[in-house]
């Protein structure tokens, strides 16, 4: 991962000499053999943009070329600072955090926009329902759960069912932000690298599955639009819990091939149980050659069974303390 941050740099600094020089011209986007846009491919969806508006940018929606600049010059700086940084020992008892920079992959790239949201206007999620905010309350996972009782007690994420940044939709987080590509006539593949789920898209009309068959990702169907491709996602489990959303979730992805070799990613989302309104994105995915990686996920997740223990454990302790209170 660190070599994709110097390559990030490098990439940044050549194509900027390469626009100053003229040397860059608008290219027919490349086609399949059977006259379809070709989309195949490995994509790299890093950007430091986030998905909401910062709420001090007020109406804000665009950053001015300097100040993207300084941006991706301030994530430049910053990674080599933390990457030339002394190693620090983490104290007994202390707290050990999070990864560190090392395995962070966020690039160094912004897009114009203040935000990956472009509607609503300001560029931040709708306001929650009632029934979503309580949902909220009472999800599962590690953070939110002090004693699971067993692995239903903890969300998909800690239970490696589904990736922070996998989606759908696809947006940026962390690390393993790869997607990849694979095309037929009849069906499309997306291939996310965070925890390898991979999307398999018919193309020919077919209907969604019955409202009784619910998935993790949802059940997606596309078609072509023009040159765009439309995918359409529904059938989503009710404890997929994308951005908090339920089985009534759905999802609009449209998928345009560039001029300049790079893919338009747009997406919209609706789900009316758990937001007020739909919420859409946009941003760009920057092709790559890059490899996609497996992402193991606790290497077996062994972390998730050493939760319950830990829960077990510390149930036995509580037990006991309480034992000795009732003793005195």
């Amino acid at each position: 991962m660190t070599g994709r941050i110097i390559t990030s740099t490098l990439t940044l600094t050549l194509a900027g000499l390469l626009g100053a020089a003229g040397l860059t011209m608008a290219q027919e986007p490349r086609r399949t053999v059977w006259g379809a846009p070709d989309l195949q491919g490995v994509w790299d969806f890093r950007t430091l943009t986030p998905l909401e508006r910062p709420r001090d940018l007020g109406d804000k929606a665009f950053l001015t070329a300097e100040e993207a600049a300084e941006r991706e010059q301030a994530a430049v700086d910053r990674n080599l600072e933390v990457w030339e940084r002394e190693a620090r020992q983490t104290e007994a008892g202390d707290n050990v955090g999070g990864y560190n920079n090392f395995w962070m992959d966020n690039g160094t790239r912004v897009i114009e926009r203040t935000s990956l949201i472009m509607d609503p206007p300001n560029g931040r999620l709708p306001e929650t329902t009632e029934a979503a905010q309580e949902r909220r309350r009472n999800s599962p996972g590690s953070f939110t759960v002090e004693f699971p009782e067993s692995y239903t007690d903890l969300s998909t994420y800690d239970r490696c069912i589904l990736g922070f940044n996998a989606g759908p939709p696809i947006t940026p987080a962390a690390y393993n932000q790869n997607v990849q590509i694979f095309q037929t006539p009849d069906h499309l593949v997306v291939l996310t690298e965070m925890v390898h789920t991979a999307r398999i898209i018919p193309l020919q009309g077919q209907s969604h599955l019955d409202d009784s068959v619910g998935q993790w990702s949802g059940d997606s169907r596309g078609r072509w639009e023009g040159d765009t491709l439309v995918v359409d996602t529904a059938n989503f489990r009710e404890d997929t819990g994308l951005y908090g959303g339920d089985e009534n979730l759905h999802l609009v992805e449209r998928f345009t091939l560039r001029e300049d070799g790079h893919l338009l990613y747009n997406f919209t989302v609706d789900d009316p149980t758990i937001w007020e309104s739909p919420w859409s994105g946009e941003y760009v995915w920057k092709g790559t050659d890059e490899r996609v990686y497996e992402y193991a996920c606790h290497e077996g997740n062994y972390a998730m069974g050493n939760i319950l223990r830990g829960a077990r454990l510390l149930e036995q302790e509580e037990f006991a303390r309480r034992g000795a209170n009732a003793a005195d």
